[in-house]
C-alpha cells in the first residue's frame, strides 16, 4: 500500500486539495478556539515563502504538509494533515521524512512548529517527538497560548 503513495509539490490549484484543506480548517475550528487556530488557508499557503506538498494514493489526497520560510535559516512546519480514513497507516511519517529532507536541501538549519495542546493533538505531538522535535518557547510572531505548544529541531 505505502509504495503507491506519491508526494508532490502542489500549486494548490486543484479542487481535491482545496476540499482536503477545507476539511482541515473545519476540523481545526471544531477542536480549537478561533483565536488559537493558526492553520493557513489556501491564500496563506499560496504565498511565495510557503512550499506545500500533497500525498496521493491514486486519485485520492491522503495527506499534506508545508514549510514556511521564516528567515534564511529557520522554517516553520505547517498544514500537516492525514486523511481521516488513512490515520495510523504511515502517511504522516512518509510526509515527515520527505519534508525534513526537502527543508534541509532548501538550506534551512532549523524547523519549528506550533500544534495543539489538547488530547486531540496527542498523536501529532507523538509523531513530532518521534522525529526529534523538542518542546520550545513560542517562535516568530507566536504568543504563549494555553491551546498551543511549540516544538523545534535542527536539520
Amino acid at each position: 500500500m505505502g509504495h503507491q503513495v506519491r508526494i508532490v509539490v502542489d500549486d494548490l490549484s486543484g479542487e481535491r486539495i482545496a476540499a482536503f484543506l477545507r476539511e482541515h480548517m473545519r476540523e481545526m475550528r471544531s477542536t480549537t478556539p478561533e483565536e488559537s487556530v493558526h492553520a493557513l488557508d489556501l491564500d496563506g499557503l499560496r504565498r511565495p515563502e510557503v512550499t506545500f506538498w500533497s500525498a496521493w494514493d491514486g486519485e485520492a489526497v491522503v495527506g499534506c504538509g508545508a514549510v514556511k520560510r521564516l528567515d534564511a535559516e529557520h522554517a516553520e512546519l505547517k498544514s500537516m494533515r492525514t486523511a481521516a480514513e488513512r490515520k495510523r497507516t504511515g502517511i504522516a511519517s512518509l510526509l515527515m521524512e520527505h519534508i525534513l529532507i526537502e527543508a534541509k536541501s532548501m538550506g534551512f538549519g532549523r524547523l519549528s512548529l506550533e500544534t495543539g495542546s489538547t488530547e486531540f493533538f496527542l498523536p501529532a505531538r507523538r509523531l513530532y517527538e518521534r522525529f526529534g522535535f523538542a518542546y520550545c518557547e513560542p517562535f516568530a510572531d507566536y504568543q504563549p497560548d494555553v491551546h498551543s505548544v511549540f516544538m523545534t529541531r535542527r536539520l
